[in-house]
């Protein structure tokens, strides 16, 4: 409720205040505390009847006589937590108030002032309570407005870029929906430098942890919220709250009679002359231009609300969606396996598929597959998993669930009908029906240019395993394209060909937007080929020997030392640097690996013939 209640700072810049020409004697550093009412007290032990934040008014005559009596008046101010102490003069104190009670007051960091001038105190209870019952009010109507606007969003069922979009207006601050890989789903940077809210993002949020489903965390800034439902979080919300920002909802507090840029300070001319800071205790003046005022421990609880309120709307309508796709999705992973596995008729999944408003008939098809390059989601699971995966066993469910999600909204942007669902643990399929083969380029390249708009952070150049020996930057995910048929009977030959396609480019170097069979070429032939047993005679024949010398010697990993030279064409010096050894140990290595398999390293045939087999061993592992 920090954002409700004035400063003291603020009270005593009000005009009923500067009327009484303000000094403040003691106690500056506590100028930034929040006034929560003000108490008109005349009796020294007042304390009792108090709660904490109030700013106590006083002209001192029932204030004891004695300097002990003044300390302990003091002490018990402070012990109870009130915001500050006002004394007008005239009555029991003439030029000032006693040094002992300012010293008093500066040593329990109780902010003293004196008022000069003769001041109605009912002038200043209205003022102050009109100031706090104004901004209770503009928080009931901010609050009120973030209920309104997010229920319209839960009813419209707005994505979620655009609730991200709605949080940071109504916020002012910067807004991040991230999952819980740390991989950035939305956000808003609510005017600032998108690229300096984003970079190193993971990073930075592994670091934001605060206790609870909602809670501010005081060292980063970031006011954070899990979203989900069901018992299944998905994600977090975070709203960066800088501490000196405002809602933008409602009216700005800044009542008639506070001073802004360009008022007179309080105490000044205006309201009697200028003012000193007190010799007595070095206390700063009252009348001094007020500083931005200190940053409260917690946010608002308005912009608490407003975080809360999104990750509802976010996490209902993640639901919403989920279950009118839901039953959609099953019935278009039933057709796509009846081709895949021929468990249907053509003609009977055709009709099925026109009742799901995707016409097969009298259309070009083309067969996409979409994965993720590696198989295990704690590695390749996104930019930075940090071993999520291996510590949630529900992490590859979810990873594949959201490629789904993905390829599916992809198909919505570039306008493709196609029938698309998970066809393994790893890839999503997808057929698209295209209305003659002129369109078949064109399709693709907007449905690749959508997925990428859809999952800008899976295809953020990364190293990976394929690249890791050579140091070059892959995305994450592989999308490949079977060649398109005109008749539905063929399509399994295209979805078939296009996951062979996926499974082959897996280790490519390259970042194709769309991978299709020319661009595999000997690793497409040995995929198609893997099952075949001779191929797996010749595996064994040329790399035996050294697969059971590393299972022998699991540290030595040969295998991976043979890679990283003939994946580098035989370049000793660039095969050491991609291993990450040095050339000494290197060579040593690859001396081993020759008596190894008895074969000789310089040779151009030999070499040949094991990077064949080496290609082929990956082909027959890929699952």
């Amino acid at each position: 409720m920090a954002a409700v209640f004035p400063t003291v700072r603020e009270v005593l810049a009000l005009e009923p205040v500067r009327h009484g020409a303000p000094r403040l004697v003691a106690g500056d550093a506590g100028l930034d505390r929040l006034v929560r009412w003000v108490h008109v007290a005349e009796v020294p032990d007042i304390a009792t009847l108090l709660g904490g934040g109030e700013l106590v008014l006083t002209t001192g005559i029932g204030l004891p006589a004695d300097d002990a009596g003044l300390r302990a008046f003091i002490g018990d101010l402070a012990d109870v937590g009130v915001s500050g102490l006002v004394v007008e003069l005239g009555r029991r104190y003439v030029g000032g108030v006693p040094r002992v009670m300012a010293a008093a007051a500066e040593r329990r960091g109780l902010p003293l002032a004196e008022l000069r001038r003769a001041t109605p105190f009912v002038r200043i209870t209205e003022a102050v309570h009109a100031l706090i019952v104004d901004a209770q009010l503009t928080e009931l109507r901010a609050t009120e407005e973030i209920h309104q606007r997010f229920t319209e969003l839960s009813v419209e069922g707005a994505d979620p870029g655009e609730v991200v979009r709605q949080a940071a207006e109504l916020s002012g601050c910067p807004v991040v929906l991230e999952n819980l890989s740390r991989q950035v789903l939305a956000y808003d940077p609510a005017g600032e430098s998108a690229e300096l809210l984003l970079d190193g993002w993971e990073q930075h949020s592994r670091r934001i942890r605060p206790a609870g489903r909602t809670a501010y965390d005081v060292d980063s800034g970031w006011l954070v919220t899990v979203v989900g439902a069901r018992g299944q979080d998905w994600g977090r919300l975070l709203l960066r709250w800088p501490g000196d920002g405002e809602l933008t909802t409602g009216a700005t507090r800044r009542p008639a009679d506070v001073p802004g840029e360009g008022d007179p300070p309080v105490g000044g001319p205006a309201a009697g002359g200028p003012v000193v800071a007190d010799a007595r205790t070095g206390g700063a003046e009252a009348g001094a231009p007020a500083t931005r005022r200190g940053r409260p421990d917690t946010p608002p609880t308005r912009l608490t609300i407003l975080v809360e309120r999104a990750a509802s709307t976010l996490a209902l309508g993640r639901l919403i969606r989920r279950d009118a796709e839901g039953l959609e999705r099953q019935l278009h992973r039933t057709l796509l396996t009846a081709l895949l596995d021929h468990a249907h008729p053509v003609d009977e999944v055709a009709l099925r598929a026109r009742a799901l408003g995707v016409l097969l008939e009298r259309r070009h098809l083309v067969g996409v597959v979409v994965r993720y390059r590696g198989d295990d989601p704690a590695v390749e699971g996104g930019p930075g998993d940090g071993g999520l995966a291996a510590a949630n066993p529900a992490a590859g469910p979810a990873r594949l669930r959201d490629l789904a999600e993905a390829v599916g909204h992809a198909l919505r942007d570039a306008r493709l009908t196609a029938l698309t669902s998970a066809l393994d643990d790893h890839a999503v399929g997808a057929l698209l029906a295209l209305p003659d083969a002129a369109a078949e380029q064109r399709a693709l390249t907007a449905f690749a240019a959508a997925l990428r708009r859809v999952r800008p952070d899976a295809f953020v150049p990364r190293p990976i395993e394929a690249a890791r020996a050579a140091g070059t930057p892959v995305s994450a995910l592989v999308v490949a394209a079977g060649s398109g048929v005109d008749s539905l009977r063929e399509a399994r030959r295209s979805l078939v060909e296009a996951r062979q396609i996926a499974d082959a480019a897996r280790r490519d170097r390259r970042d194709l937007p769309i991978f299709r069979l020319p661009h595999v070429g000997l690793a497409g032939l040995l995929h198609l080929l893997r099952d075949e047993p001779r191929l797996q005679i010749f595996v064994e024949r040329e790399l035996g020997a050294l697969l059971a010398y590393d299972a022998q010697h699991p540290r030595e990993r040969l295998l991976g030392t043979l890679r990283a030279y003939l994946e580098q064409g035989r370049n000793k010096s660039a095969g050491a640097a991609a291993a990450h050894l040095s050339r000494p140990a290197f060579y040593e290595r690859l001396a081993r690996i020759g008596r190894v398999l008895d074969v000789d390293l310089d040779s151009v045939d030999a070499c040949l013939s094991l990077h064949v087999a080496l290609l082929a061993l990956d082909a027959i592992r890929t699952p």
